[in-house]
């Protein structure tokens, strides 16, 4: 009898981990066939990177060219940029194998919490990453391209490698999009009752001190793309407080 019943228990706990496991595997191919599609798009890709950069060295008298090293950067540079933007048009595909695997689990009202973050969290995270590329990135590399001078005994002008340019670009698109999820965390840690809007504007001044702190270690050392985050971030917290204050009023209604 014992024996039934720790296999009724064990035949569960293994139905859930091959469901987990099929969608892992889901995920995963959808990664892989959005990646390999991008592959094919990669100059696009490379263009749509190089922008901001090509723009600021317009104004200045940088080289116009980026280079690289190694004999397989240029193969390990596309690839790792087709593979993140495979990763990113597979965010709903994830998104929803998440909500299905998770879903039977949950009550009502959590389904509705969960849906909405499947929803924002992708939004959020390219508004921010948006916010990146055409706000911050054009400010920052003509800061950074400031410091080329002819002055000097030998000039001093930027050559640039195509793997240091397109890492600190992603960083910088990743800090960003990971950023602006904030007001989302918020309001599902207050939708959980762990926080409420009077905790928010209690902390406001401690929050104000971390934001600049985080910003400063998610971006280059340079003022202007640390201000560039602080500044969003600051807002967005602020808007977290009035979303909270709004649910609060809704639900004494």
């Amino acid at each position: 009898m014992m024996t039934g019943k720790v296999q009724d228990k064990e035949a569960p706990l293994w139905s859930h981990f091959l469901e987990l496991r099929m969608r892992l595997m889901i995920c995963a191919a959808a990664v892989a066939i959005f990646s390999f599609g991008a592959y094919f798009f990669r100059v696009q890709l490379m263009n749509f990177l190089i922008h901001p950069l090509f723009v600021a060295m317009q104004q200045t008298t940088a080289t116009n060219r980026l280079i690289y090293t190694g004999v397989a950067e240029g193969f390990i540079i596309s690839f790792k940029v087709s593979l993140l933007a495979g990763f990113i048009l597979s965010l709903p595909v994830i998104g929803y194998q998440l909500y299905r695997f998770v879903i039977p689990a949950l009550f009502p009202h959590e389904r509705r919490a969960l849906m909405g973050f499947v929803i924002g969290a992708p939004v959020l995270f390219l508004i921010g990453c948006f916010f990146a590329y055409f706000v911050v990135l054009p400010l920052s590399y003509v800061f950074f391209l400031d410091y080329q001078t002819v002055d000097t005994l030998l000039p001093i002008q930027l050559e640039a490698k195509v793997s240091e340019y397109i890492s600190l670009t992603l960083h910088l698109l990743t800090a960003f999009g990971l950023a602006f999820e904030m007001p989302l965390v918020l309001l599902l840690l207050g939708k959980a009752g762990i926080i409420t809007s009077k905790t928010l504007i209690s902390y406001r001044r401690v929050m104000i001190v971390v934001i600049f702190i985080v910003a400063a270690v998610l971006t280059p050392p340079d003022v202007v793309s640390q201000v560039a985050l602080a500044i969003p971030l600051l807002l967005l917290y602020e808007l977290s407080i009035f979303l909270l204050k709004r649910r609060e009023k809704l639900c004494m209604i």
